[in-house]
Parts: C-alpha cells; structure tokens; sequence
C-alpha cells in the first residue's frame, strides 16, 4: 500500500505518542511538534523529529495555525494528524493544509464547518430524519428572545455553547430565576474557550445515558459504524469513563442507532473517523447530540472490541486508501472499558501540578495503556490534566472490569494527586456492576461523598511519611552496629517538621518499642507500629487496620495515590505572622481573576459571590464562607494569580 513518507502530528500528550506508534508500524517517519513547555514532553522523544512552535500558551503555539504548517513545511511533512482538541476540528486548518499541499487526516473542510455548530448539526439531523432534543437554535441571541425559548421549552434545560464541546459553555438550569446568570456565564465561557458565544438551549432529558457510534467512511463512498461506546459517567459533563458495547442497546436498537450515525454522515459527505453522539431516555427513545469530526479520546474502547487500529485506518484513508471491509464485516468481541487517567483532585475536581516522582503503569492480560508522560515528566496548568488512558479488555463485561480493579490497585503515580480513587469508587459501585450507568452517576451514587472517607487520613499520611525518616531499613543496617537503629540511639522524642498542601506541620515522635511509634500531630495521637519496612516501602498497623505505603522522592503512595509532603526548612526568626482578618481565601490552583463581583468595604452575606476566576479553560466561582465586610480584594480583574493565595478577606459581622 501507498501511505506517505512523513507525517506531522499537530498535538501533543498522549495521542500523539499514539499517533507516532501507527506511522512506526506503517513506516512512516514522525514528526513532532512541542511548545517551549513541552520540550523533554514524551512525545518529543518518541518522535523521530521534533520542532518547536511556540511559548507555552496554545493560542500561540498548538492552536497557531500558521506556526502548525510552516513546522510541515520545514520538515517537509506530507500529512498532517491533529489528533484530538486543539485544531483537529478546524475548518479553516482543514482548508489551509490542502491549499499548502498538505494532506489533512480528517474529514473534508466542508464536512467539519456542516458539522460544527451544533445548532446546524442539529437542524441537519432532523433533515434526514435523526430525532433531536426539543430546544431553540437560532440566530437571534438577545437576552430577552432566549429567555423567552427557556420558557417555552420550560425547565429544566441546557444552555450549551454552540461552537464547542468537553463542558465548556455549558450550563444546567432549573429555574427561570437562574436563567440569566447562568446565561451570561455560559457566553462568557463559550467565548473564552471557542471564540463564539453563540449558544443553544435544549430540553434537558432528565438521567439519560450517553451513547456514541463511531463512524468511518473512505473517500470511495463507503460509509459505516463500528458499534457503540457507552460514555455515561462524567464529571462536569467530561466523560471519565467509556465502555462497549453498552448493556442498554438490544441489537435492534444497535442496528437503528447505528444506521442514524451513518445517515447524518452521508448527508454531509463525510470521510475518514467521526463521532456521532445521543442521548438515550429510559424508554429506549435516543437522541443526537453532536457529531466529533475527529478521532475520539475513547477510541481505544472501539479498537479493543474490534480488532481495528483506527488511527492506521485514518492514514490509509488519507492515503485515497479504500476500506478493506464492508458492514457486515463488523463484530464486537468481548467487552471493553476505558478510564481517563486526570491529575487532579478526585473529590474537588480541581487540576493539580508537580513533577512526577514515580509513575509505574500495571502490566497484566487485557491491560493497554495510552500514556502521555512517564516519570520526571512536569505536569504543568498549561493544558488538560489528562496523563493517560487505561483500557482493559475482557471476555464478558465481569472480566473487564475485574481487570481494570487490578490495574487501579497497581498503578503507582506520585508527585501529583491523581483521580485513580475517584476511578476505582466508581467501579466498585453496585450500581456501576450491574449496568446502571447515567449521565448523574456521580450525583446520584454520592461518589465524592464516599472518597472523602476513604482516602488515607491527612495526619496519617504525614505520619508514615515521618516513619520513613526515623525507622531504619533492617536490610541496610550495617551488621554488629547496635548503634545503627534509631530505636537503641534515640529514646527521646524526635521533632520534625513537613510540608504538606501548602502548610508546615510540626510532627512529635516518641518510640515506645521496637518499631512501635507514638505520632503527635495537631494534638491528635496516633499509635503507629511498623510491621515492616523494606527499601522505600512500609506496612504499618494504626488500630486494627494495615496500611501499604511507600516513599517515591518526596511523595507517600498509597492506593496509587501520591501525597506530597516533604521535610520543611527550619522556621525563620523573622517569618511575618502578623493577623490576616478573619477569613482568608484561597485560590485552588494557579488561574486568571476574570470578574470582581464585590469591592472592598461592601458587606456580603454567607454563600455571596466574590469573584470568578478561570483555570484550565473552566469558570470557578470564589464565594464569602460567612457574612462580613470585603477587607481586602488584593488582585486586579485579568490579573493572574499562583495556587493558594489570598484572593480574598473577609471580616467577619
């Protein structure tokens, strides 16, 4: 087959490194390209070429369309792969690689700007007969005609930004009394992240799952859909976790839902690998959604349950390949589940940055991994959270998900906090087990409720982390020195001090026997006894239960979750402590202040909003804790501000 000599990937993280995987098994030689943040990223290193095109802000570098193609040009790349994100669904991108002789690995230009909008894709669904959600789309986007459609469709409904996707412009309302506010956020949102505040308003179909079908069509005329991936669970309308096939679909349902996806995709002339995404209501009615003009994040799900390497079938296709199968062709085999893997907060939700001081991926029958980074790599807030996939296929959906519990436990990630606790309270959810997967899975199963009593006790963390520095390695105690152990040279209390989220804790510990320990920490006690301790690990009993933990750097792991602590310097004679008011708040992670809602001196009451900041392209509203005057506001509307700083005082009445 004729495939070309050289492709670019327009992209970065994990697809890229899978994107450069399909050209090493086609022979094609790939070139990367890196911003001034990612260049010792995995994907610059995996790459056979490497170019740089711009500082670490994507608007100026993988958004940048000119700095994209003159990269090509460079090189002398034939092809262009944009992956996911960033300009995979860019018309003019599209558009700009041909006139440059460049072949775009995507569908025509035409298909992607007919596809688009939402409120176009929609109107083109009910063309050819696709059933949408009862809602408006038009151009009229004054205030006053969209509340006037909210109270026609009535509530509750969606205000979603028209022009994109992954959460960002969108807004659940239940209220007309919240429908303006809500509103002016989504459009502010939507023109933050797309450029375009134009949005719709649509019924909101109360717990529906979401359905997706993944189309793929050649340049020949061949249209066809390879089968289902079920994406319910998400988390601020981001999917978490995908799977196919998906329990809900009876096969006459697969066959109707599959032959809608390849209908809409033919009235656009589509080719190439494309998402046609519904919603499905408790009485089997579905709705579409969207349609991706892209190579899905989830699209590993489809290759497991397949046997097909989708991003290889792109490049065939992009070649003028023809596909080398027909409908009936398609089998699903088995059962396969993807989890995104976030470095974030799994109960807040919120990003979280470091560099990673130990990342060790599970290996075991049925278990892929599409990662991203590897150890040493920065994880920086300069683009999505995501460090890899985890997929893992089974015979029957049991299997699979039995696997993909295995391959939590054993992941090991340290120097950022990780949603792996998050992933695996999911599955291990009853409801999850036997299928009942909604779209307010989270919600409804109290998810985040449950992770903030099962996650390793704050004081605890800091105490074995303490017991690494004070309890000696049997096997690297030098033989015959009774003087080697702490416990023979010290009986009396050691004083420490760690830094942990931001805080120094001084920490009290008193031997009481061999490898017995009595921890002070905040004035709570904890008797601690180290059962064993063997290079950077440690097993030790607090009450009646045993926890696993070890050291990676300046990182506890436990359950494959990292906590960061390491020891703090000695206090400074003339550290400030001087009073800061009564209430101080803290931006949770490095951001933008994009609105001051208050001014200082203004009395505020409880729950009030203060400010909104924005980070990782997402809004967060900071409000007062209590009711009290504004004391202090000490940043300015567009100023940008580091993680755990003072955004606000309050005083309180």
């Amino acid at each position: 087959m004729t495939y070309f000599d050289s492709l670019l990937i327009a992209n970065r993280g994990e697809i890229a490194v899978r994107v450069i995987r399909a050209c090493r098994s086609l022979g094609i030689e790939a070139i990367a390209v890196y911003s001034d943040a990612d260049a010792r990223a995995l994907h610059v290193r995996e790459a056979d070429r490497a170019i740089r095109i711009g500082p670490a802000a994507a608007a100026q570098s993988y958004l940048n369309i000119e700095a994209v193609l003159a990269a090509a040009q460079q090189t002398g790349a034939q092809a262009i792969h944009p992956g996911y994100g960033f300009l995979s669904e860019n018309a003019n991108f599209a558009r700009a690689c041909q006139s440059a002789g460049i072949a775009f690995i995507g569908p025509p230009a035409e298909a992607i700007e007919a596809m688009g909008s939402k409120s176009a894709a929609k109107r083109l669904a009910e063309s050819v007969g696709v059933p949408t959600v009862p809602g408006y789309n038009g151009d009229d986007q004054s205030e006053q005609r969209l509340l006037a459609e909210a109270e026609r469709i009535g509530f509750p409904l969606l205000i979603k930004a028209s022009a994109g996707g992954g959460g960002k412009g969108m807004r659940s309302v239940h209220r007309l009394a919240e429908f303006s506010a809500a509103l002016a956020a989504a459009q502010r949102e939507a023109l933050a992240a797309f450029g375009d505040q134009h949005v719709l308003l649509e019924k909101l179909i109360e717990r529906p799952r979401h359905i997706e079908f993944q189309i793929l069509g050649d340049q020949h005329g061949t249209m066809l859909h390879l089968g289902e991936r079920e994406c319910s669970i998400q988390r601020r309308h981001q999917k978490v976790l995908e799977e196919s096939p998906s329990i809900a679909l009876t096969p006459a349902l697969r066959a109707t839902m599959g032959a809608a996806a390849v209908r809409l995709a033919q009235a656009v002339n589509y080719y190439n690998a494309g998402t046609q995404e519904f919603m499905l209501d408790a009485n089997g009615e579905f709705y579409f959604l969207e349609m991706n003009t892209r190579l899905q994040v989830e699209h590993p799900v489809t290759e497991l349950v397949t046997g097909l390497d989708l991003v290889q079938l792109q490049i065939a296709i992009a070649a003028g390949q023809r596909l080398p199968f027909a409908q009936a062709d398609i089998q699903q085999t088995g059962h396969a589940i993807e989890v995104r893997l976030y470095a974030e907060d799994p109960v807040q939700m919120l990003p979280s940055i470091g560099q990673l001081s130990s990342y060790t991926p599970p290996e075991g029958p049925g278990i892929r991994l599409d990662t991203g980074v590897t150890v040493g790599d920065h994880v920086t807030i300069n683009y999505d959270p995501m460090l890899a996939k985890l997929i893992v296929w089974g015979e029957q959906r049991e299997q699979a998900i039995a696997r993909l519990r295995y391959a939590l436990q054993h992941f090991e990630v340290a120097g950022v906090t990780t949603n792996i606790p998050l992933l695996q309270a999911i599955i291990n959810t009853p409801a999850y087990q036997a299928g009942a997967t909604t779209t307010d899975f989270l919600q409804t199963y109290a998810i985040s409720e449950q992770l903030q009593h099962r996650q390793l006790p704050p004081n605890l963390a800091l105490a074995a982390r303490a017991l690494f520095d004070l309890e000696p390695d049997p096997d690297a105690a030098l033989v015959g020195d009774p003087w080697n152990v702490p416990w023979r040279a010290a009986h009396m209390p050691h004083q420490l001090r760690y830094q942990s989220n931001d805080q120094t804790v001084p920490i009290k510990a008193q031997p009481q026997a061999p490898q017995a320990w009595l921890v002070t920490i905040n004035d709570e006690q904890l008797e601690i006894v180290v059962l064993r301790r063997h290079l950077n690990r440690m097993v030790v009993r607090v009450a009646d239960r045993i926890y696993q933990c070890q050291l990676e750097q300046d990182s506890l792991v436990w359950q494959g979750v990292g906590y960061q602590i390491q020891p703090a310097a000695a206090p400074s004679l003339d550290q400030n402590n001087g009073h800061k008011g009564d209430a101080s708040l803290e931006a949770p992670m490095p951001g933008t202040i994009i609105k001051l809602l208050v001014a200082e001196g203004e009395h505020v009451s409880a729950g009030q909003p203060l400010l909104i900041m924005e980070a990782m392209k997402m809004e967060h509203t900071v409000t007062a804790p209590y009711a009290g005057t504004v004391a202090k506001l000490p940043y300015r509307q567009g100023q940008q501000v580091s993680g755990g700083v003072a955004l606000a005082e309050i005083t309180a009445e």
